[in-house]
């Protein structure tokens, strides 16, 4: 008897960081927008607006870069006072998580995604104790688009994309912005079939 395969829904996510790595620098925003589903039938894009997370959180070091605070255009003073502690705002996440996932398994997607994976994975054990999307449940769409068009990782960038592979919306450095974005960009790599497809 053939073993059944649990469907994956795929979320995208995105962050806004005060600094390169997480600990000594903070997460300040994460935003997060259903992208899809797929299962043994195939993959099913989702509403991007339809479910999304976003939440502001309190610094939890004294270190930051200000070129970073720069891109994102948060106000570290303002999160100080009235970000959300970061044990609530990652409960509150993987509660979220769980719910838009229902019998899937949770997949976390981002463009690129080891820079996001990297803050929420570490973020989610030290405030959790745990991850919905397990220790690996992550995939990049840099990689992705590399593989289907076969050219090197690092000659990726949007630019050099295919226009319609790409969203029609602007990249704010709003974390749930980006998210809802990237959310349509991953359905549409989802759906291609490489250049000469």
């Amino acid at each position: 008897m053939a073993r059944r395969i649990r469907p994956s829904l795929y979320i995208s996510v995105d962050i806004e960081a005060d600094g390169p790595v997480p600990g000594p620098y903070s997460m300040l925003s994460l935003g997060a927008a259903v992208a899809g589903r797929q299962d043994a039938e195939g993959y099913t894009a989702a509403d991007p607006e339809a479910d999304t997370f976003y939440r502001e959180l309190r610094p939890i070091s004294e270190q930051f870069v200000p070129e970073a605070l720069e891109v994102s255009g948060l106000d570290r003073a303002r999160l100080l006072a009235g970000g959300a502690a970061p044990e609530r705002a990652m409960g509150e996440f993987t509660a979220w998580v769980r719910r838009v996932a229902g019998d899937a398994q949770p997949v976390m997607c981002g463009y690129p995604a080891p820079y996001d994976w990297m803050f929420l994975y570490w973020y989610l054990v030290r405030f959790t104790g745990g991850s919905p999307f397990g220790h690996a449940g992550c995939m990049d769409m840099k990689t992705m688009y590399a593989s289907k068009a076969g050219v090197p990782l690092r000659a990726v960038a949007k630019r050099a994309m295919p226009p319609e592979l790409l969203s029609r919306r602007r990249h704010t450095h709003h974390a749930r912005d980006d998210a809802i974005e990237q959310a349509e960009m991953f359905s549409n790599l989802m759906a291609w079939r490489g250049p000469a497809g």
